[in-house]
C-alpha cells in the first residue's frame, strides 16, 4: 500500500497481518462478457462499434424508440449456450428476458434488457488452480443474456457518449460468494478467460471492454456464518487492478470494523492511481430497479436439437488438449501445458505436426524459436507473420539433411522477413548441407593441418580439442557441412 492513502496506511504491517489473522474474506465476481457476434443482441445494426464513427451504428430499435421492437438474435443464444456449457453450467430449457429500470445517460431506453428472475443458464462450477498451486473450485451461480449500455468516454471537462455499443449483446457472469482471497479471484479470471477463448464466442479482452468484472467483497470474523455487508466495486480494468482493489477493500473493511464503525454497503470506484477505492453510489437492491418481465420479447425456448448442435461445436479444452498432446505427441507436461494453454498456439503447434510428421522437432521449434520471437516482439501467436506450413517444411528440410540445424535457424530468420518456401530460400541461397565424402574430406584435412597443436591436444587426452576441430570445420564449411559426417571423419583421423 502507498504511503498516505487513508487510514489504512496509519496502520502497522503488523496489526494488518494480526488482524487479517481473525478476519476473513467472502468475495464474488460479476463478469461481464461481450459475444462477438456481427450484429447486435434485438437488431440488425453492426455490433463492431469501435471501428464505426461513433453514434452511427444505431437504430430506432437499439435507442429504444417508441414502437420498435425487438427480436433475440439467434447467433447470440447459441454463443450464450456454448459460453455456458463452457463454465460447467446447467442450460434452462425455458427461460425469459425481464426489464431492468434506470436511469442514466448511457442508457437509452431508461431501462436495460436482462435476465432476473429465470436466467438462461444456472449451477456451474469452475475448477481453479491458484499460482502457489492451490486447488479449489468455485460455483457459478448463473448466467443471464442481456444487452450493453453506450460507451462513456471521460474528458476532462465532459463526458462523451458512443451509442454504438448500446445494445450489444452481453453475457453475465455470476460467481457464487465462495472466492476466499485475491488470489483465487485472480485464478478464477484467468481460468474463466482461457475457458470462454477457447470457444471464440468473446475477445474476452479487458483492454478493449469486451470483459468486464465487478467485484463484491465483504469480511467476517473467522467462525461466522452470516456473510459481511458488502461492497461492489466498478472501473476494474485488469486482473492486477481487481487483486489490488479486492486487498484495498479487504484491508479497508477490517480497519472499520476494528474501530468500532460499520461497513456501509455500497457502490466503490478503483482509483488505479493511487491504488484504492473511493465511494460511488449507495448499492442499490434487487427492488430498486423494479424488475418485471420484458413485455415484448418470448421466452427463450432450447431445444434438445439446438442443444445437441451446440454441443457437438464445443472444442477441445486446454486441460483435455494437454492430456493428448502427453498421450499423441510424447511430450512432458510442462510442454503439453505450455502449447495448449492458448487455443491459436496449440492449432499452430498441431498444424507444424502435420507438415513435419514430428511432434519433438515442432515441439521444440515452437517453445523454443517460436516462442522466443513472440516474447521479443511483445504479440501473440495470431500476429506471428511466418505461417506453420513453412516451419514445417524447416523441419523436413532438417530430417531429410538437406540442411543443419544451424542453417535453419539462419532461414528461420530469413523466414521472419520474407515470406517464402524455405525450400526456395535454402536454393536462392545456396545453403543445401554438404553431404559429399569428398568435400567433406578436404574440409578436415584443412582444419587438422592448420591446427596441429589441437591435434595433440586430443592425443593428450583433453577432448574438448575435438569440439574446437569440429567448430572450425564447420565455420570452413559456412555451417553448411553435415556435423555429423565432419564430428565421424576428424574422429576418424584422430584415432586413426
Amino acid at each position: 500500500m502507498k504511503a498516505g492513502i487513508g487510514k489504512i496506511q496509519n496502520l502497522k504491517k503488523g496489526k494488518i497481518k494480526k488482524m487479517s489473522i481473525e478476519y476473513e474474506t467472502v468475495i464474488g465476481l460479476e463478469v461481464h462478457c461481450q459475444l462477438k457476434t456481427n450484429t447486435k443482441v434485438w437488431c440488425s445494426c453492426d455490433a463492431d462499434y469501435d471501428n464505426k464513427e461513433p453514434n452511427t451504428a444505431v437504430c430506432p430499435i437499439c435507442t429504444g424508440q417508441p414502437g420498435a421492437l425487438p427480436k433475440l438474435n439467434e447467433k447470440v443464444l447459441d454463443y450464450a449456450i456454448k459460453a455456458a456449457l463452457a463454465l460447467g453450467c446447467e442450460i434452462n430449457r425455458e427461460s425469459y428476458f425481464d426489464r431492468k429500470n434506470y436511469f442514466y445517460p448511457d442508457s437509452p431506453k431508461n431501462y436495460q434488457i436482462t435476465q432476473f428472475f429465470k436466467p438462461y443458464a444456472e449451477n456451474g462450477v469452475l475448477k481453479i488452480t491458484t499460482n502457489s498451486g492451490k486447488e479449489a473450485s468455485v460455483g457459478i451461480e448463473r448466467i443471464q443474456i442481456e444487452e450493453d449500455t453506450a460507451k462513456s468516454i471521460h474528458t476532462a471537462s465532459e463526458t462523451l457518449l458512443n451509442y454504438n455499443r448500446a445494445s450489444v449483446p452481453l453475457i453475465e457472469i455470476i460467481s457464487k460468494p465462495e472466492i476466499k482471497n485475491a488470489e483465487e479471484a485472480y485464478a478464477y479470471l484467468n481460468t474463466l478467460k482461457d475457458r470462454l477463448k477457447y470457444t471464440k464466442v468473446s475477445d474476452v479482452s479487458m483492454e478493449l471492454g469486451s470483459l468486464r468484472c465487478d467485484a463484491n467483497v465483504s469480511v467476517r470474523k473467522k467462525g461466522e456464518t452470516k456473510l459481511g455487508t458488502r461492497t461492489e466495486t466498478k472501473n476494474l480494468n485488469s486482473f492486477k487492478a481487481v487483486v489490488k482493489a479486492i486487498e484495498y477493500e479487504t484491508n479497508r473493511q477490517i480497519e472499520v470494523l476494528e474501530n468500532g464503525g460499520r461497513v456501509v454497503q455500497e457502490t466503490r470506484l478503483w482509483d488505479e492511481e493511487n491504488a484504492v477505492t473511493k465511494p460511488m453510489r449507495s448499492k442499490e437492491e434487487a427492488m430498486d430497479y423494479r424488475y418485471f418481465p420484458e413485455p415484448d420479447l418470448p421466452a427463450i425456448i432450447i431445444t434438445e436439437s439446438r442443444l445437441s448442435n451446440v454441443k457437438d461445436e464445443m472444442p477441445e479444452f486446454a486441460d483435455e488438449k494437454a492430456k493428448r498432446f502427453i498421450n499423441e505427441y510424447k511430450l512432458n507436461e510442462m510442454e503439453a501445458a505450455t502449447l495448449s494453454s492458448e487455443q491459436e498456439l496449440a492449432e499452430y503447434y498441431e498444424e507444424v505436426v502435420k507438415v513435419s510428421d514430428d511432434a519433438r522437432l515442432a515441439a521444440n521449434w515452437v517453445l523454443t524459436e517460436i516462442l522466443r520471437v513472440l516474447k521479443e516482439k511483445n504479440i501473440s501467436i495470431e500476429k506471428f507473420s511466418v505461417e506453420p506450413e513453412n516451419i514445417g517444411k524447416l523441419i523436413k528440410l532438417i530430417k531429410a539433411n538437406t540442411i543443419s540445424s544451424k542453417i535453419a535457424k539462419d532461414v528461420f530468420e530469413i523466414l521472419l522477413s520474407e515470406n517464402k518456401d524455405p525450400e526456395i530460400i535454402v536454393k536462392e541461397k545456396g545453403l543445401v548441407q554438404i553431404t559429399d565424402n569428398s568435400e567433406i574430406e578436404k574440409i578436415v584435412e584443412q582444419v587438422l593441418a592448420e591446427n596441429p597443436q589441437s591435434v595433440e591436444d586430443y592425443k593428450a587426452g583433453k577432448s574438448n580439442a575435438l569440439k574446437y576441430l569440429v567448430g572450425q570445420s564447420m565455420r570452413l564449411s559456412k555451417g553448411k557441412a553435415n556435423p555429423k559426417m565432419i564430428n565421424e571423419m576428424i574422429l576418424a583421423r584422430l584415432e586413426g
